[in-house]
């Protein structure tokens, strides 16, 4: 049964929402405070899975428009990822539905704190050069496996994914951090609407609440994603982790002890 929500939870709920648009936009990562949120509010782990994925499809959407806009993603030069991306993503979701309750409870606050930690630790961006790798079978063997593993990781779990592209694609394509902003934020589109259209399909979206955070993370994300183009994420990341490990404990506490 999904809970009744009063103005402060919805509030709060709309302020993530915007927060995590914005931080979404420039590290990756706003599902480590959706997510969480979701789970306070009192909706059941399937449910906010399937609720975060909606609202999220707003933001990656509206980041990714404005990353396109500014030249810093070809869709065609990726297509491979792309294409990875959205099968992993639907296979995670399939196989969320067929994990327990009990069980996503408490496994998912351990996989926030751990994508919180690693982002938090993860090494600096590369800050050249601008342009694209050069093609080749490697190129394309590296866009496959990257695609699959986070669009599988995204659909059956989801918190952390954007910042894993970002620290993931400057690794593997030596690119910096706007190519892989504009790569991260794109790809996590492609996976959050697959794994959207799967939760659907098997019932686990609150839509009235979906909209809602989704409205608000648009607009924290087109925030976010000029504020990215302009300063970078290195200024964010600290406080942001911080605040996503303490909701963290305090889920795992609810769930493993209480």
């Amino acid at each position: 049964m999904e809970p009744t929500l009063d103005l402060t939870m919805w509030l709060l709920i709309c302020g993530v929402g915007f927060i995590a648009g914005f931080i979404d936009a420039i590290a990756g990562g706003g599902g480590m405070l959706t997510v969480p949120t979701l789970l306070t509010a009192g909706l059941p782990p399937h449910i906010a899975l399937g609720t975060n994925k909606l609202a999220s499809t707003f933001g990656t959407f509206t980041a990714s428009v404005t990353f396109y806009r500014k030249k810093l993603f070809d869709p065609l030069f990726w297509r491979v990822s792309l294409i990875t991306t959205a099968v992993g993503a639907v296979i995670g979701t399939i196989i969320v539905g067929m994990l327990s309750t009990e069980f996503l409870e408490k496994i998912l606050p351990v996989i926030i704190m751990i994508t919180a930690a690693y982002t938090l630790f993860a090494k600096g961006m590369v800050e050249c050069p601008d342009r694209l790798p050069k093609k080749s079978r490697a190129l394309t063997l590296k866009q496959g496996l990257q695609g699959l593993t986070l669009g599988f990781y995204d659909g059956i779990a989801g918190p952390g994914t954007g910042a894993f592209w970002t620290v993931s694609s400057s690794a593997l394509y030596k690119v910096n951090i706007l190519l892989s902003s504009g790569l991260a934020r794109a790809n996590n589109f492609i996976s959050n609407l697959c794994s959207l259209l799967t939760f659907i399909y098997l019932g686990y979206v609150n839509v009235l609440l979906g909209l809602m955070m989704g409205l608000f993370l648009m607009l924290g994300a087109w925030v976010g994603a000029h504020s990215a183009i302009k300063h970078g994420n290195k200024f964010i990341r600290p406080i942001f982790i911080t605040v996503v490990i303490l909701m963290s404990i305090k889920l795992a506490y609810d769930a493993w002890f209480s």
